[in-house]
């Protein structure tokens, strides 16, 4: 088992599926490994030191690396692919799509909705996840030393709101942004009263 890659960013391109492949020279070898589009903002130049952690699959007919730019995505995308019926591809695409916190957010607190933005993930794969992962991420998350985010709602009522906005028009990458801001700067980060996070987060949107 390859743990990582540590060497030089030789090159990266993006192919026409939307896959980001990175090439590391290390030892005088280039490993090609696909990484998401986020882990790819995240890296330096071409010719600068690099480290990537990686998870090899091996099939009869192919072997592919994947890259992630800590070991915490890299033990979730992991966790993710050990359910039954998320393949890698779509254990890369929920990373990229809800990033490593919300994704674990999203299935302890049991909120499917969410993990229904990612491509390719409807509501029986996202509740088969939810299932299988909400006591394993929660205690992963525990000895990881990751902290829960404190901002946004509390889960009771998390998945009202973000509909309830979802209707009136916004979209999930709007409703994310202001659930956090207003978890942020106001003292509903503890509170289950829908009324009053729609109210403060349409405030928010409307500025």
């Amino acid at each position: 088992m390859i743990g990582y890659v540590k060497g030089l960013l030789a090159d990266s391109q993006k192919l026409p599926n939307g896959r980001v492949i990175v090439t590391v020279e290390a030892g005088g070898v280039g490993y090609d490994m696909q990484i998401n589009p986020r882990v790819l903002s995240e890296l330096p130049l071409i010719g600068e030191p690099v480290k990537i952690f990686t998870h090899l699959q091996t099939r009869e007919d192919l072997q592919v690396l994947f890259g992630f730019g800590s070991r915490a995505e890299r033990d979730v995308f992991r966790l993710l692919t050990s359910v039954s019926g998320i393949g890698p591809q779509m254990g890369m695409a929920l990373l990229d799509t809800l990033g490593i916190n919300e994704l674990i957010q999203s299935v302890v607190n049991g909120n499917a909705r969410v993990l229904t933005r990612t491509p390719g993930v409807g509501n029986k794969t996202a509740e088969r996840i939810i299932l299988e992962l909400k006591t394993k991420l929660s205690d992963w998350r525990q000895h990881s030393g990751i902290v829960a985010p404190t901002s946004g709602p509390v889960s009771a009522v998390q998945e009202d709101v973000e509909m309830m906005l979802v209707a009136l028009g916004y979209t999930n990458s709007e409703i994310s942004k202001a659930l956090v801001a207003v978890g942020n700067s106001s003292t509903l980060n503890k509170s289950d009263n829908t009324e009053d996070w729609i109210r403060e987060a349409i405030a928010w949107l409307s500025r």
